[in-house]
C-alpha cells in the first residue's frame, strides 16, 4: 500500500479532523490575503477620490477665475464709471498760459480750435473725451453780478477708438445750464428763459450743489460763447480724461500730447486722478483676494481629505498587523494539536504499520502528505474568500479599471502567489513533530499496550 494510499484512508476515516484543518488554514490564509487586499483597496481608493477631488478644485478654481475675472470686469468697470462722476481731470492749455494766472483770473491765453480735432484724427491712446472749451470771468449786465462763462460744444471723438458715451451732453445753441449759486440767487428752474449780455436763452439744466467755482458757472454753446467773446475759431482749453493706465501716468500724457501738440502744457487735476487710480487698484485687489482665497480654501480641503484617507489607511494597517500574525499562529497551533491528536489515536495503528515493515520516513510521509492536502486546499480557499472578504470591505465598484488598480503595485499579486506555499508551510511544521513523535515509537511497545 502507497503512502499516498494511506494518506487519503486516513483523510477519510478521520474526516472531522480533517475539515477542521482546512478550516484553520483557510482561516489563516483568508486573514492574511483579505488583509493585504483591504490596505491595496484603501489606497486605490484614496488614490480614486484624491484624482477626483482634485479634478473638482481645478474645475471650481478655473470657475472661480471666470467668475473672478467677470466679477473684476464688471466692478472695474462700474468703478469706472463711478469715477467718470468725478469729472476730466486732464487739462490741455497753451505753453504761454500762466497758472497763477489761470488761477487768479481764470483763462487769458489761447490755442486754434482745430487742435482737438487734431487730438481726434491721431493714434493717442492716454486720454479719452477730448471737450474743447473757452472760458472767462464776465459780468452778467442784466443781473449786475460777475459768472464763469465756459462756452463747450460736443464731445471730440477719438477716430481709433470709435464712439463713446459722452461725459457731458452737448449744450445746444440757445440753451444755458447754470450753477447752484445762480439758479438760487435768481430763482431759476428748467425751462426759465433769461438774457444774457442781449442774447436770450432757455434754461436747460440747473447744477445741484458742488463747492466749487461750477457753482458760479454758466455754460453756453461754444459758437456762441466764443462771439460773445470775439474768440471765433479760438478756445481756451481741451478738457479729457485719462485712461486707464498704469505706472507714471501724466508723464506718458505729456509725452504724447506734446508730440501731437507742441506749444501746449498738460495739467492733471490730482486728486480726482487719485480717485480713479485707488478704485482700479481697489477693483484688482478685490478680484485677486476672492480668487486667492478659493485657492487656499480648496487646497486646505485636498490637504484634509488626504489626511482622513491616511488615517483611515493607517488604522487598517495597523490591525492588519496585529491579526494576522495571530491568526496565522493560532493556525499553526490548531494544525499542530489536530496532528498530535491523531497520531495519539493511531498509536495501535501505527504500531501494525512498522511491524509489517513500513519505514519511519514512510510513516512521517503520511502525516505530513495529509498536511500538505490540508495546506493547499486552505490555501485555495483562503485566496478566494480572503480576497472576497477584501474587495467588500475596501469598497471598490467591481469595474475591470478597479481591478487593474488593485494589482498594479504588485504586492497584493505576491501576496496571492506566496499564500498556497505559507499554507503548505504552517501545515508541514505543525504537523512534523507529531509525525516524528509517531514514527520513532517502538512497534513492540506499542503492540504490548505500552
Amino acid at each position: 500500500m502507497t503512502v499516498w494510499r494511506l494518506a487519503i484512508r486516513e483523510i477519510r476515516h478521520r474526516k472531522l479532523s480533517f475539515l477542521m484543518g482546512v478550516i484553520s488554514v483557510t482561516t489563516a490564509v483568508a486573514c492574511l490575503v483579505g488583509a493585504q487586499t483591504l490596505l491595496r483597496a484603501d489606497r486605490v481608493i484614496t488614490e480614486h477620490v484624491l484624482q477626483v477631488k482634485q479634478t473638482e478644485v481645478e474645475s471650481a478654481i478655473a470657475a472661480k477665475e471666470e467668475s473672478v475675472k467677470q466679477a473684476g470686469a464688471e466692478l472695474e468697470d462700474a468703478m469706472r464709471k463711478h469715477m467718470k462722476g468725478l469729472g476730466f481731470n486732464i487739462l490741455i492749455i497753451p505753453k504761454e498760459q500762466s497758472r497763477s494766472e489761470m488761477l487768479l483770473n481764470g483763462m487769458t491765453a489761447t490755442m486754434p480750435e482745430s487742435y482737438v480735432d487734431k487730438l481726434g484724427q491721431s493714434r493717442i491712446v492716454t486720454i479719452n473725451h477730448l471737450l474743447p472749451s473757452v472760458s472767462q470771468r464776465v459780468q452778467w449786465p442784466e443781473h449786475e453780478r460777475e459768472v464763469i462763462l465756459i462756452g463747450t460744444r460736443g464731445e471730440v471723438p477719438i477716430q481709433h477708438r470709435g464712439l463713446k458715451k459722452p461725459l457731458l451732453e452737448e449744450v445746444s445753441a440757445g440753451k444755458m445750464v447754470v450753477g447752484y449759486e445762480i439758479q438760487t440767487e435768481l430763482d431759476l428752474k428748467v425751462g426759465d428763459t433769461v438774457t444774457f449780455q442781449k442774447q436770450e436763452f432757455t434754461i436747460s439744466e440747473v447744477h445741484p450743489e458742488r463747492g466749487s467755482t461750477d457753482d458760479v458757472t454758466v455754460w453756453i454753446n461754444l459758437k456762441q460763447a466764443q462771439e460773445m467773446l470775439g474768440m471765433q475759431n479760438l478756445i481756451n482749453a481741451i478738457l479729457a480724461l485719462e485712461c486707464d493706465c498704469a505706472g507714471d501716468r501724466i508723464s506718458a500724457i505729456r509725452a504724447e500730447i506734446e508730440a501731437i501738440l507742441p506749444g501746449t502744457q498738460v495739467i492733471e487735476k490730482f486728486s480726482q486722478a487719485l480717485a480713479r487710480a485707488e478704485a482700479r487698484a481697489k477693483a484688482k485687489e478685490t478680484a485677486e483676494t476672492a480668487l486667492t482665497q478659493e485657492k487656499e480654501s480648496s487646497q486646505a480641503m485636498l490637504l484634509r481629505e488626504e489626511q482622513g484617507r491616511n488615517q483611515l489607511e493607517q488604522q487598517h494597517a495597523v490591525f492588519a498587523a496585529v491579526l494576522v500574525p495571530l491568526v496565522l499562529a493560532g493556525s499553526a497551533v490548531t494544525i499542530f494539536l489536530l496532528a498530535l491528536a491523531n497520531t495519539r489515536q493511531r498509536t495501535e495503528e501505527i504500531g501494525i504499520l512498522c511491524a509489517i515493515g513500513l519505514q519511519t520516513r514512510q510513516i512521517i510521509l503520511v502525516f505530513l502528505s495529509k498536511a500538505a492536502v490540508i495546506g493547499i486546499m486552505g490555501g485555495l480557499f483562503g485566496i478566494g474568500l480572503g480576497y472576497w472578504i477584501g474587495w467588500s470591505l475596501g469598497g471598490l465598484s467591481g469595474n475591470s479599471l478597479d481591478w487593474q488598480l488593485l494589482f498594479a503595485a504588485g504586492d497584493l499579486l505576491t501576496t496571492i502567489v506566496a499564500a498556497p506555499f505559507l499554507a503548505l508551510a504552517i501545515t508541514g511544521i505543525a504537523s512534523w513533530v507529531p509525525a516524528l513523535l509517531a514514527a520513532q515509537r517502538d512497534p513492540a511497545v506499542v503492540l504490548q499496550g505500552g
